[in-house]
């Protein structure tokens, strides 16, 4: 016999839901019948798989050792280690201050991932243990891509990231980018159309007019300073689509330093000088309402400050932000 106590990561969900995690390998049809015979209790009673779970229920499963370990799996969540740069931490949630050059969630190839160093440092500092994993896997709420820097906000508990990814699929949450792009800009601008992907090529297409299996975008960028060949711009991401910022300025004929996809590539850089700085979050209710008008931000790296200082637009950046 097994026996487990619901915590807080595994609270608010379905019965049959947390079964699903908890004997990964099993049909579902395994443990309805399990419940139906009385070999898994809920609270001592027989259960259906539709009850709410709450934080202190007790779940028995009235199974042989074999039969668990065959059901369960050996399917440990992958995990690895980095010296993280985590920029606000508290029980339901991480802002991580992404370093251009990793992956925001895992990848075909193995190459780990932030989701990967996310889950080494949590076990490494106590806030999980490898049991938690059975039933809960912290994760990433946004992406950036992999050369571009800057905040991902993670949920370290299941309503930090319920709440959290919500947040982000209503944009509520608000986020914004510094970027250095070639050309002069002087006037902010609201610019939309249509996004289509190519998944062959891993590159976005920008039309002003709707177009088939194109999704609408939707950017807002302010300029903040030019030396008269480059500008500095502060963009606010109103939608967030794959490549949205990149390629929507690019599009407009002002691509970002240093990237190779939709624009030119610079040998001094790793990838586009495109940096997710700063997040708003709105007035809201629930487990994160501590967090309401709170406003976040992650520095600039170093190669992005020491080309804005070459650039001669150090300033522009110090005198807008700081």
């Amino acid at each position: 016999m097994k026996e487990f106590i619901i915590n807080e990561n595994e609270a608010g969900q379905r019965f049959d839901k947390y079964l699903a995690k908890l004997l990964r390998e099993a049909p579902k049809s395994f443990f309805y019948k399990m419940m139906r015979k009385k070999n898994i209790t809920l609270n001592g009673k027989k259960a259906t798989g539709n009850e709410k779970l709450f934080s202190g229920d007790h779940v028995k499963l009235f199974l042989s050792d074999e039969t668990f370990e065959k059901f369960s799996g050996n399917d440990s969540a992958p995990r690895a280690h980095y010296a993280l740069d985590i920029i606000y931490e508290d029980e339901n949630i991480l802002l991580i201050n992404k370093p251009a050059g990793m992956l925001s969630q895992p990848a075909d190839d193995g190459t780990p991932s932030l989701v990967e160093y996310l889950t080494g440092y949590l076990l490494k500092n106590g806030s999980l243990t490898e049991n938690d994993l059975r039933t809960f896997r912290p994760s990433v709420c946004n992406r950036l891509d992999r050369n571009t820097s800057g905040l991902i906000a993670a949920g370290k508990s299941l309503s930090g990231l319920q709440e959290l990814s919500g947040m982000f699929k209503s944009r509520e949450l608000h986020k914004y980018y510094l970027c250095l792009v070639e050309g002069v800009l002087k006037e902010e601008r609201y610019i939309k159309g249509y996004l289509a992907k190519d998944k062959k090529s891993n590159k976005v297409t920008i039309y002003k007019q709707e177009k088939e299996n194109a999704l609408p975008v939707e950017t807002k960028y302010y300029p903040l300073g030019t030396n008269g060949t480059r500008t500095l711009l502060k963009v606010e991401l109103i939608t967030g689509r794959a490549h949205q910022i990149r390629a929507h300025l690019a599009s407009e004929g002002h691509s970002i330093v240093g990237d190779p996809k939709y624009g030119k590539a610079d040998k001094k850089l790793k990838g586009q000088l495109l940096h997710s700085f700063r997040m708003e979050f709105p007035s809201m209710k629930g487990s994160l309402s501590y967090l309401s008008g709170k406003i976040f931000t992650a520095p600039l790296p170093e190669i992005f400050l020491r080309t804005l200082k070459e650039d001669k637009l150090e300033e522009s950046y110090y005198e807008n932000l700081e």
